[in-house]
């Protein structure tokens, strides 16, 4: 009988841009896999990889605490009555309440995968919440057949200060991994207007308004020569941008919001900038790990996760948070400097093939759940 792996996520969108092809590894390595996601829509496309699926009760970004403790429970009866060998939680939300299920559930082995811990820990010191929080995890962590995953050290050490795990099988990954066959490197396209773009959730810590601002700074200079693009969808995340902001915001010419897209790999492919100004708690942003296999100039901030993706003055520049003067700066750089642009093109590539293969993402996970088995 193949062993059962549980793979929890928020929603199935986010496993097929960030998990699916561990899954299907581990389907050829002989395990029965469950995605435990909330459906938007794609479950169709996680069966057809043969990827069995469980619609999950959650609200991603919610805050009600009866609808939180019914996530809880949802998982807690889940695990009981389908007893997988090993379930492997992906974001602090699934860990928090997933980790709590699988040890009063007696799960075998389980996978916490710490993909960034969020506004919840955006501040300088972690909120009573977030306290409450890690203090949940460190009882769940406090048993054997636990490995923990982390994309940051400052992630890890935040775990290991607080001894949430003491007793756990510790790995580190740069991120979730791009496939450099599919993300190939891309010459710079031939622009007659530059093209620099944005691609996350349209969330505050994101960057969004740090990012308009410094275009609005640059715009007597660059209007006409360059465009700005945002890509990304809505969000019911606390501090998400509203659509009225965007819309007043963004001309449709020179600031462009494309909404959620698709075919953000070939809108990578067709622009000459990645800029990610994000202060949100990132693990490793999939969004600039895709750019640098491209082969994009990135510029991005100093902030947790981000600045792990930039050699600053190699392959683009790293700025202060909330700082709209100098990431203007920084860009009209890249804006007057076609040669600087096109060699940051080459070593964004190489820092990609260097840290961010999937190929070695994919080979740690399949370690850790034989591990279990």
């Amino acid at each position: 009988m193949r062993p059962r792996l549980f793979i929890v996520v928020n929603e199935d969108r986010f496993f097929l841009s960030h998990r699916k092809e561990i899954a299907i590894n581990a389907i050829k390595g002989g395990y029965d896999v469950t995605l435990v996601a909330k459906n938007t829509g794609r479950m169709n496309e996680v069966k057809a990889l043969g990827i069995n699926a469980i619609e999950l009760k959650i609200n991603p970004t919610g805050e009600n605490l009866l609808e939180e403790f019914k996530t809880f429970c949802f998982l807690l009866k889940l695990y009981r009555r389908e007893k997988p060998l090993i379930v492997h939680h992906v974001g602090l939300k699934n860990v928090l309440y997933g980790g709590l299920a699988a040890k009063l559930a007696k799960i075998h082995g389980v996978v916490d995968a710490i993909s960034g811990l969020g506004i919840m820990f955006s501040g300088e010191k972690p909120s009573l919440l977030a306290k409450a929080v890690l203090s949940v995890i460190r009882f769940s962590c406090n048993r054997k057949n636990v490995a923990v995953i982390f994309q940051n050290k400052e992630d890890e050490k935040i775990f290991k200060d607080r001894h949430i795990i003491d007793r756990c099988k510790v790995y580190f990954t740069h991120g979730s991994g791009v496939n450099l066959k599919n993300y190939a490197y891309v010459d710079e396209p031939e622009n007659d207007v530059l093209k620099v773009i944005f691609t996350a959730r349209m969330v505050e810590d994101k960057g969004v308004k740090v990012l308009i601002e410094a275009a609005e700074r640059l715009k007597d200079l660059y209007r006409g020569k360059v465009k700005f693009i945002l890509c990304g969808g809505l969000s019911k995340n606390p501090k998400a941008i509203k659509e009225e902001y965007l819309r007043e915001h963004c001309d449709g010419d020179y600031i462009c919001w494309l909404g959620y897209r698709s075919d953000v790999k070939e809108l990578l492919e067709q622009s000459n900038i990645m800029c990610f100004p994000s202060y949100y708690r990132e693990g490793l942003p999939k969004s600039l790990i895709e750019a640098a296999a491209i082969g994009l100039p990135i510029v991005t901030t100093d902030s947790i996760g981000c600045k792990d993706t930039v050699v600053d003055g190699y392959n683009g520049f790293l700025v202060p948070v909330k700082d709209s003067v100098s990431l203007a700066e920084k860009l009209s750089i890249l804006f007057d400097n076609p040669d600087l642009r096109k060699r940051m093109r080459v070593n964004s590539r190489k820092l990609a093939e260097k840290y961010f293969s999937i190929e070695p993402v994919i080979k740690e996970h399949m370690e850790i759940y034989r591990s279990f088995t």
